[in-house]
């Protein structure tokens, strides 16, 4: 039976589990507008039209975790982008808790992408319902990935690891707690930027960021004091990036 961690719950999170959803973030965002402010979970066991960052549409087999978060959170306008880099942490907990041993072949690739082995297994959507609420989507391959991937992609399974929703969503709905404890609306970003750090994927390499209306490449450098990633270019100026797609040289 899929069931919240008991201590998530004391703190008031709720769960809610469909069959099949168009998607869990939309399910959310809908809530949100009829008033739901959370914290409720929203899991399904597959998704017609789960999407990820910039419109793609993110795969939903059975059999991997599809779940949004919507909350209610008080930040400056400005720290919200940073809930993508709590989240991540959470996802990475959360594995770990199941599957320790993945710890040295797991990274975080900048802001929210999971990766093992080099390879994406779990990616996160945050999106605003309104001033106030977020609803942060994530997806876990448990035991399947798409093919033919603009970036490689992997799954749990691949990897010799035993995971499902059921195993994972307890983990998962206590570590984001305790996450978005820490970062207290912005307040404890410090920490959350150094733990980030230390389980980055590609600092000191050399990366490609594609964005809307250029390419760059560099050295990922650092996270700046909000969450913007900090790349070294080869003229040896450094450059602040708030959105784009991370390619990490092989």
């Amino acid at each position: 039976m899929l069931l919240l961690d008991p201590r998530a719950t004391a703190e008031g999170a709720r769960l809610t589990i469909h069959d099949v959803v168009g998607s869990t973030n939309a399910e959310a965002l809908a809530l949100a507008r009829q008033g739901e402010r959370g914290p409720l979970w929203i899991v399904a066991e597959r998704q017609t039209a789960g999407r990820g960052r910039r419109g793609r549409t993110w795969v939903s087999q059975r059999g991997n975790l599809f779940a949004t978060l919507l909350l209610t959170i008080f930040a400056p306008a400005e720290r919200r982008p940073q809930l993508s880099l709590v989240a991540a942490l959470a996802v990475y907990d959360a594995v770990l808790a199941i599957a320790p041993r993945l710890a040295p072949r797991m990274g975080i690739k900048w802001p929210n992408d999971l990766l093992l082995d080099g390879a994406k297994f779990a990616g996160i959507l945050v999106e605003a319902a309104d001033e106030h609420a977020a609803a942060i989507g994530i997806g876990i391959n448990c035991i399947s990935h798409p093919a033919g991937t603009n970036y490689p992609a992997t799954d749990l399974a691949a990897a010799g690891v035993l995971a499902s929703p059921i195993m994972l969503v307890p983990p998962l709905s206590l570590n984001m707690m305790l996450r978005l404890a820490q970062w207290n609306g912005g307040e404890g970003f410090s920490i959350i930027r150094a733990d980030w750090l230390a389980r980055a994927a590609a600092i000191g390499k050399e990366i490609r960021l594609r964005m809307e209306d250029r390419e760059l490449c560099g050295c990922l450098e650092t996270l700046d004091g909000s969450g913007g990633l900090v790349l070294r270019l080869p003229d040896g100026h450094a450059e602040t990036i708030t959105a784009a797609d991370v390619l990490i040289a092989g």
